[in-house]
């Protein structure tokens, strides 16, 4: 069962999919993706550390800022996990803009070059949360509801993110929006064509 838990910035989405993961196993697989490259970031991944540590479930933390499908490929593994841990990625977007800025070194000089290259890892993605056998909690940013970025970067990046975040929502099971901390089900309202 794959669940992709969604929300803006300081919305509660990281502490409801934590909540909502330790309730699917009784151990988890903790995945970051953020790379500490500054002093800031670091404390901000010392300070989640500390959370998860005190949190009374039993995380372990792996950290993988790119190579998210062969991580998920891996635990997938046939005897790579002993019970049935849940596995927690956070965050999705975060893994989007490593890739995008590991593609795109020239701003973003050639759009549909980068598009390309980003739909192809978005997709190896999609294919690999559709394959996973254990839970699996995904944690994305909302990043569409803002203002228009005023860079080409900026703007490809909330383009793609919008992707990443449809064709997720379209190969999990359940999709949460975290709003104040409010977590709402929205495949459970959503509105269907064929009720017309």
């Amino acid at each position: 069962m794959a669940v992709l838990v969604t929300g803006g910035a300081r919305s509660g989405k990281s502490r409801f999919a934590e909540s909502y993961a330790a309730r699917l196993a009784s151990r988890g697989i903790y995945v970051a993706t953020a790379q500490p490259l500054d002093d800031e970031m670091e404390r901000r991944v010392r300070a989640h550390r500390e959370e998860r540590r005190l949190s009374g479930f039993a995380w372990e933390t792996v950290e993988e800022p790119l190579d998210l499908v062969g991580l998920l490929d891996r635990l997938a593994a046939p005897g790579a996990q002993a019970g049935r841990p849940v596995v927690l990625v956070d965050c999705l977007t975060l893994w989007l803009s490593n890739h995008l800025l590991a593609v795109c070194p020239d701003g973003g000089a050639d759009r549909a070059r980068v598009e390309r290259e980003m739909d192809g890892r978005i997709e190896a993605l999609a294919g690999a949360v559709r394959r996973f056998p254990l839970p699996l909690v995904l944690v994305t940013n909302e990043v569409g509801a803002g203002i228009v970025p005023e860079t080409a970067l900026g703007r490809m990046f909330r383009d793609a993110a919008g992707r990443m975040n449809q064709r997720l929502a379209g190969v999990c099971d359940r999709l949460f929006l975290v709003v104040s901390g409010i977590p709402v089900d929205l495949k459970s309202i959503a509105f269907r064509m064929d009720e017309l």
